[in-house]
């Protein structure tokens, strides 16, 4: 059986359990979905998008999913308690793919914010989540992105209004759980009204050393004049598989940070696609991979300047050792009328080994005269001249390379906007690089 088949087959005959669990404002994207999916199939790597990720081999293995909803036997706040040291956050949880509602943070939500489980929201605002679900993520352009929609109950939504601030950076855990082979499939809506501000830390972690296939579409809306810091940090394992679709909207005047940091996994493919839509949006996307072993990690970004005097600037940074695989592809478009732009894409990488691989496939796309743009990408090993000066300091070869691979990924860490959050991941780069497991007290999923 081909991997279309077995997901065009459990969808028809589960398809009523799916809608039971699930919102009306998300079945009412399925059909949709479905129809693409079973027209289309999954991608092969001849398709530019995924030219470097062999998506349909990701979907191969038989994977249990959790349709009927079934309660998970973990307690979360038990057995989970990283944190950033000193960041005070807000901490919410997903386990799997189902918004964890027990033991919620005290209230301190400024009035008017909305927050919880996406199912929930879409049944007690039907209107609200309705105007953003799906408008974004169009399910007839991506493979991924229709089976996510065929299948997500549930995920995690936020909603700002016009001119709230929220003070206190909010963190959200998603943990994967499970003792046998487990597909999961969440959906992250993220909406800021006009003037609206938000910071949010997304990380992922698995609990078991079962093999994971986790999907997620995620969309987020920018309002006229607000201020979004967006970051993604993955911590799994070599079992598990993460594809993730993020989706952009910005309007005049907005002003996105995303930065997304892997630390360990096993294979990774992140797409990104960001619309600024109003003149004088500004954009920082960043990324940071580090890789080891066998594994992979492939970025692809989209950003599309459809308006004037906006700015886009990407930096994206890898460091390969063993016979890891990394692959970054970034693409720019001005569109015409989009004067006044400004655009800065650079790809640095580091291969430790021979045997490991870099593929890079920076692009621009220019259809106004009044522009300010620029890419830059590549691929080296690290710079034997300092090498040879530490090492005639008395600094052992390992210990100096260590020291030249941090500082090389040093300038993505710097771009975050949260100190302590910074801090924190100068931590856990430096224990990656020297192979130590992240062990975080009193957290029991690290013991």
């Amino acid at each position: 059986m081909n991997p279309e088949q077995q997901y065009i087959d459990l969808f028809v005959r589960y398809e009523a359990m799916i809608c039971q669990h699930s919102a009306g404002v998300l079945n009412a994207q399925r059909a949709k979905a479905f129809a693409s999916f079973e027209q289309s199939g999954f991608p092969d790597k001849k398709q530019e998008q995924y030219k470097y990720t062999d998506i349909a081999k990701l979907f191969e293995p038989d994977y249990g999913l959790n349709l009927n909803r079934l309660d998970i036997p973990v307690n979360p706040h038990e057995v989970f308690k990283c944190d950033v040291p000193n960041m005070s956050t807000a901490l919410y949880f997903v386990v799997n793919d189902t918004f964890y509602k027990e033991q919620l943070p005290k209230s301190f939500l400024p009035e008017g914010v909305l927050l919880g489980s996406l199912k929930e929201m879409a049944e007690s605002h039907p209107d609200l989540v309705k105007n953003y679900y799906g408008q974004l993520a169009d399910s007839s352009k991506d493979a991924v992105t229709a089976v996510n929609t065929m299948f997500a109950q549930d995920g995690f939504f936020i909603y700002v209004p016009d001119w709230v601030v929220v003070e206190k950076p909010l963190q959200l855990i998603n943990i994967l759980r499970s003792t046998v082979d487990f597909m999961v499939n969440r959906r992250v809506l993220i909406v800021l009204g006009k003037g609206a501000q938000l910071r949010l830390l997304v990380c992922d972690h698995t609990m078991d050393d079962v093999n994971f296939l986790a999907t997620q579409v995620c969309e987020v809306y920018a309002g006229e004049g607000s201020v979004l810091d967006l970051y993604e940090m993955e911590e799994t394992n070599m079992s598990s598989t993460r594809i993730s679709n993020m989706y952009v909207r910005q309007e005049a005047d907005s002003n996105v940070l995303i930065n997304g940091v892997t630390l360990t996994n096993g294979s990774t493919r992140n797409r990104t696609e960001v619309v600024l839509a109003g003149k004088g949006a500004e954009i920082s996307l960043n990324g940071m991979a580090i890789a080891d072993k066998d594994q992979h990690v492939d970025n692809s970004t989209f950003i599309d300047h459809a308006a004037s005097d906006c700015t886009s600037t990407e930096l994206f940074k890898y460091v390969l050792d063993d016979e890891s695989t990394g692959a970054f592809a970034g693409k720019v478009l001005v569109r015409p009328g989009a004067q006044k732009t400004s655009s800065q894409q650079t790809n640095r990488n580091l291969c430790a080994t021979r045997k490991a691989r870099m593929f890079t496939q920076p692009q621009l796309e220019i259809y106004a005269d009044d522009v300010k743009c620029s890419h830059g990408a590549t691929v080296g090993q690290l710079d034997e001249t300092s090498l040879f000066y530490m090492r005639s300091r008395g600094i052992p070869e390992r210990e100096a390379r260590l020291l030249l691979m941090f500082a090389f990924v040093n300038e993505v860490i710097d771009n975050i906007r949260i100190d302590a959050l910074r801090e924190r991941l100068h931590l856990l780069v430096e224990k990656r690089f020297r192979g130590e497991l992240n062990r975080c007290k009193g957290c029991e999923n690290c013991k």
